[in-house]
């Protein structure tokens, strides 16, 4: 497969499934100005977990993904649903049953996701992703996984996880063209060709105090990182004209860069503050230069 994913957060508990359909008219609305209608073939749901206390903006309670895609998807018709689910909280039996109704409801593809970055690779009751993986392939015939290319020892973590059964990979943000040279490294010593979802993301000026995309991409100690970072906050300083060409640059090196390289590319775009002009203005001007089709 390949797709154009807009990742579409669980709005809090509180403000219940209302908010979600809102919000999915948004897409749809903001889809139609900018000629996006069609493109965007996916909506991705993260499984919103709580993490680090130091978060710069307050985690409430989140919707779960089924639920917010229940709400959302009327307001989309023909638009399908990806979502990632915690794997590490859940027992065999309850998570081939999470499975099942997850593929029920419309997800084509389910992204394995283990313990919060505040709990070590293996903690959790339930089953480890790199398990679900080749215990599930009958249940879930899209098995996704994360793939971050500037993370130490990456490319021996994710010819693990395509060992395993992983049929794609969702990318964190990215804010440089490291991934092509991390894919040119992995083609070279390993035959696995998963799909990858690349994910770029839209910048505001918001940005500037709030750090959110920031502490979302951190990585101490990791100049490749720090060098995203700063990226990051330059895009944060610019006017949108220039922010636009900032993050067609980039888009046109990795999709030039990794389109040579045999991996089925897929595009996952994030607004994470919210859906807005600008951010949905940026994704039309990127995706003329090229979308997986």
């Amino acid at each position: 497969m390949t797709r154009i994913a807009l990742e579409f957060v669980p709005p809090n508990s509180a403000d219940g499934p209302e908010k979600a359909a809102e919000e999915a008219r948004k897409v749809r609305d903001l889809s139609a100005e900018f000629g996006l209608t069609g493109k965007i073939d996916h909506l991705m749901i993260p499984g919103m977990i709580v993490e680090d206390d130091d978060r710069p903006v307050e985690m409430k309670p989140k919707m779960d993904p089924l639920d917010t895609w229940k709400a959302a998807s009327p307001e989309v018709p023909g638009v399908r649903g990806l979502c990632t689910q915690v794997t590490a909280f859940l027992d065999a039996e309850a998570l081939a049953a999470r499975f099942r109704e997850l593929r029920s409801a419309g997800m084509d593809g389910i992204i394995f996701v283990g313990v919060p970055r505040t709990m070590a690779d293996g903690e959790g009751s339930g089953v480890p992703p790199t398990d679900a993986l080749a215990d599930f392939q009958q249940e879930v015939p899209n098995r996704g996984v994360i793939l971050i290319p500037t993370r130490q020892d990456e490319i021996g973590r994710f010819n693990f996880k395509c060992e395993r059964g992983a049929t794609f990979s969702l990318t964190q943000l990215l804010y440089s063209d490291y991934i092509v040279t991390f894919l040119k490294e992995f083609a070279a010593k390993h035959e696995h060709r998963p799909e990858i979802l690349i994910s770029i993301g839209f910048v505001p000026k918001v940005e500037q105090n709030v750090r959110l995309i920031r502490w979302l991409i951190q990585d101490p100690g990791n100049p490749l990182v720090d060098k995203e970072q700063e990226f990051v906050t330059r895009l944060s300083e610019m006017k949108l004209k220039e922010k636009k060409a900032a993050l067609l640059d980039l888009y046109k090196k990795i999709a030039d860069g990794a389109g040579e390289l045999g991996f089925p590319l897929s595009v996952h775009l994030e607004a994470p503050y919210g859906f807005t002009r600008p951010a949905f203005e940026t994704f039309a001007e990127l995706l003329d230069y090229w979308e997986p089709r």
